[in-house]
């Protein structure tokens, strides 16, 4: 995981979830978690980072 990638998931979980995996379901649940409240977003961004090659 870069710094760009570390950034992009604190400011923009949704963002980074999309340029990591592409447009589809994890993307989408991203997206909700972030619009239900910033910090499950961010944390949902940080695991599926991590879990990503």
């Amino acid at each position: 995981m870069s710094i760009i990638d570390i950034l992009l998931a604190i400011f923009l979980p949704p963002l980074a979830v999309l340029l990591r995996v592409g447009f589809g379901g994890t993307f989408l649940l991203n997206l909700l978690l972030t619009m239900l409240g910033g910090i499950p977003g961010m944390i949902h961004a940080f695991i599926v980072l991590s879990r990503r090659p």
